[in-house]
Order: structure tokens, then sequence, then C-alpha cells
């Protein structure tokens, strides 16, 4: 059949679009039946997880193997340990990859995998706890694992049945689940997950302000009886076009900008208090911002640097630069 042939007349739905709309009808009532099947099962599953000293090992064979190792890179990224074992693998070595302080995860649909047999075999010797994923209840790993998570009976989306499309939907959302559940019961953060991501687009939207700021001697800072000869002098050595202006307790009072003495350009200029000068009560950002946080403050001012502060005191100084250099935008 040519291409043109089936093409859809204008206006008209193509056949293909009505299969892909099918198939994700198809396994979005699969995933609805499969949240209503959900039960204390589920809740005994996390558990037992939560409670592993190890890693959570993962295994599966075919399809169901490669959702195994999705939902172990997923469990890692979230605050459980995990990483997938392949059981044919795991027959010629790589059970001793495998401790007593672990847990295994074992997917199948039939709930028959023979290939699953010697990592079954391992985890009922050595008593390591074993949770089962299957599409079948009933069959031989549900007998021998202690927990079991059943998907409920839904058809395939191929249209013979027989490709695993609705199955391995259902066994990728249930690995969602578990891995989400654990993250809320384990009380991972933000702060946990920049550590898992800090490479590409989501480990630079995570980067805080106080891993790019300027601390300490690095910050242009000055007292507000000084004159402003001795503020030129820093604003010129520190190279941020600014200074901090502080009181006698330390505190951040004022800044001093490369405007402010545009604005202020006479021929006492040099001789003038810098708190004559400073614009008082300059933006500032907490150390534990998020960067991008400080680049928007910075773009909605229309200025290029920012003072951090903690409880009114300056502790670093962040450039508009260093945002943009480590990649936040």
């Amino acid at each position: 059949m040519t291409a043109a042939a089936t093409r859809a007349p204008e206006g008209a739905v193509s056949p293909f679009l009505t299969i892909a709309r099918q198939v994700l009808a198809t396994e979005a009532d699969a995933l609805r039946r499969l949240a209503d099947s959900l039960d204390e099962r589920f809740d005994a599953a996390v558990e037992q997880l939560a409670g592993v000293t190890g890693r959570v090992i993962v295994s599966g064979m075919g399809k169901s193997g490669h959702v195994a190792r999705k939902i172990a890179a997923t469990l890692a990224s979230t605050g459980t340990p995990a990483f997938f074992v392949h059981p044919a693998e795991a027959s010629h070595g790589d059970l001793g990859m495998i401790t007593a302080q672990d847990a295994v995860l074992c997917l199948s649909n039939s709930g028959e995998t023979p290939e699953l047999t010697d990592v079954v075999t391992y985890a009922r010797r050595f008593a390591i706890p074993l949770i089962a994923i299957v599409g079948r209840a009933g069959k031989s790993l549900q007998a021998a694992a202690d927990i079991t998570l059943v998907l409920p009976t839904a058809p395939e989306a191929c249209p013979m049945g027989l490709a695993p499309t609705t199955s391995t939907t259902m066994m990728m959302a249930l690995g969602d689940a578990l891995a989400v559940a654990l993250l809320e019961r384990r009380g991972f953060s933000a702060d946990d997950y920049r550590v898992f991501h800090p490479g590409g687009k989501l480990g630079r939207r995570l980067v805080k302000v106080g891993d790019l700021m300027h601390p300490g001697g690095e910050m242009p800072l000055i007292g507000a009886d000084r004159p402003m000869s001795e503020a030129l002098l820093v604003m010129t050595a520190k190279t941020f076009g600014c200074v901090g202006v502080v009181d006698a307790g330390g505190s951040l009072i004022g800044i001093v900008t490369d405007g402010d003495l545009r604005r202020h350009m006479d021929p006492d200029l040099l001789h003038r208090r810098v708190v004559d000068i400073m614009t008082r009560e300059p933006k500032t950002i907490r150390p534990g911002a998020l960067a991008a946080e400080a680049l928007g403050r910075m773009n909605s001012g229309n200025i290029t640097c920012l003072f951090v502060t903690e409880a009114g005191r300056p502790v670093g100084i962040v450039r508009m630069h260093d945002c943009l250099r480590a990649g936040v935008a």
C-alpha cells in the first residue's frame, strides 16, 4: 500500500492517527485499572525496600528486562541505591553482585520466566527479600516471592494481542510509583536530587547561589563613613563594578555602583563620604536560593551583581556572568 493510498481525505482522521489514539486509550485505561488495584501489598513493598541496607537488584528478561533497567535507574536517581542484573548473566557469575543486605525486584509478565530461576533460587537460598511484579497471578514467581504486585488484566495494545505494550507500560508506571513512594518515604529533597544529577540541564537548574558566589575576602566592601576615594580603590581592585556598604555591626546597608558614580560626578566626589553616595537597601539574595532565582532578580532589576546575605550580613557576591558560565539560564 502506497502512502497516497493510506492518506486520509482532507478533514478526515488518518488510519494511523486512529490507531495511535486507540493504543494510548488502551494503555491509559490499563493504568487507571492499575491505580485502582493497588492495596496493602504496595505499602508492604515500599517498607521492604526502604528497610534495605544494601541495594535493590532489579531483574527481568526481554521487554521486562528493558523496563527493569529503567526502574533501576529511576530508583538510583531518587535516593534508593539500585542496579540491573541480567538474569542470563547472573547464571554465569553475576549472582555474586547480589549480597545478603540487598533486596531483589523481579519482573515477569508471565510469572514463569525460566531465565529468572537462578536469581530467584539464589535469593531464597540466602534469605534475600524478593519482590515480584507479574502479569499473571498464581504462577511460580509469585509463589517464591515475599511480596507480589500483580498487574490487572488488560489487553495488549497490539492488535494481535502479542507484543508487550500495555503490560510493559503498567510495569514501567508501577516502577515509577515505587520510586516516588520511596522518595517520599526517605524524605529525599531537591538538594539530594541535585547530588545525583550534577550534569545536564537538570543539574544546572538546581545549582544554588552559594555554589557560585565569591565569598569572604573576594567581596568588595567598605564602611559607610569612609571617603569615596577609598571606595573607588576597592571597586577597582575587586572588579565587580560595585562596592557593598556595611555599618559598624557588619550589616549591609547600601551599595555604590558605577551608576552611582556617574550620577554624583563632581569635583568633590572623592572627598565625600560613602554613605552620602550609596544606594540604600540594595537587592540581595540568600546563599540557599537557586542560581536561577538570582539570575531572574538581576534581569528584572537590570543589574549585574547581587550581594548574598545571611541575617543581613554579606557572605558573598554573585555576578550574572557566574550564573551564565554555570549554564543557568
